[in-house]
């Protein structure tokens, strides 16, 4: 069971703290031979999500941290089954799992999280690898939701660049450690609806050749840009971090950098990015073919 529940009210305007207290205190009454600390901390002005979740769990004082957001439901013997890995492996930093997907009144959704993200069977097996890195270079499949990491990976990833969400920051940093692991089967319910920051919709075929065809933006500079913030923050952690993941990111900066620069111009576009995806960083650093005809049919 948990030692202590840290709140980070990001300026709410309903009761939810107050919930959140009278439930606590409840449960304490039942289980008066049992300590847990609970830390309430409000915001006047929203910090919003990635600084609300960093004032969290600074505040933080166990050696493990489970991030919990919106109203997700525990499994009940999930605390217990992912703190018997990281007992067993020291080097585990961050290890994450599958959910099971249910509506807002709590009714089962047919798949999962994992279905949703169309994670493959050789990701999870890299994870397993501890080959996180290589993954993540690729897409992030770290839902903040299913997470937990020790706290000493704070030293390394604290303070969180607004430019990354959270837990993608989190398991970018662990994963360049070496660090990273997964739970396959699901270890709660993750509630969809329509209030969610960030959900588990899958992308249907339909979908995504609109989006090969969308408008160019901002997007692949800001890939970028979350880059090399990244690749500056690994470079303080000395030996942590093998010289083959700076290496990996190098490279990663100049494709982000080489899609980002791509003239406005389809016909143009055509040859670089041939080019490009014979060198197979394509595959290497994004999803492939659907990364290609984005890359072709994407509207200046």
């Amino acid at each position: 069971m948990p030692i202590q529940i840290v709140v980070s009210d990001d300026a709410s305007k309903d009761n939810c703290v107050e919930l959140i207290e009278s439930i606590v205190a409840e449960w304490q009454k039942e289980n008066q031979h049992k300590l847990l600390e609970l830390q309430v901390l409000r915001n006047q002005v929203p910090l919003k999500t990635t600084k609300n979740f960093e004032q969290a769990v600074f505040a933080c004082t166990g050696d493990l941290i489970a991030l919990c957001d919106q109203d997700d439901i525990w499994h009940s013997a999930r605390l217990a089954q992912i703190a018997a890995k990281f007992y067993k492996y020291p080097s585990l930093l961050l290890l994450h799992s599958n959910a099971r997907l249910i509506n807002s009144q709590g009714q089962v959704i047919p798949g999962s999280l994992f279905n949703a993200l169309e994670v493959k069977s050789f990701e999870l097996e890299w994870i397993h690898k501890r080959r996180a890195f290589d993954v993540f270079l690729r897409r992030n499949l770290v839902t903040g939701a299913t997470t937990v990491f020790r706290r000493s990976l704070l030293q390394y990833a604290l303070p969180f660049p607004k430019e990354w969400l959270h837990d993608e920051w989190l398991a970018m940093v662990a994963a360049a450690m070496g660090g990273v692991d997964v739970v396959e089967e699901p270890l709660i319910d993750y509630r969809q609806h329509a209030s969610n920051q960030i959900g588990a919709r899958r992308i249907s075929f339909v979908t995504k050749i609109r989006k090969a065809f969308s408008t160019r933006d901002h997007t692949l500079a800001d890939r970028a840009l979350k880059i090399e913030i990244l690749l500056e923050r690994l470079k303080q952690c000395g030996d942590l971090v093998p010289i083959a993941v700076l290496d990996a990111l190098q490279q990663k900066l100049k494709h982000q950098h080489f899609r980002a620069n791509l003239p406005n111009n389809r016909w143009a576009r055509c040859l670089p990015v041939l080019c490009e995806a014979f060198t197979g960083r394509y595959n290497q650093f994004g999803r492939g073919f659907h990364s290609i005809a984005r890359d072709l049919f994407e509207s200046a």
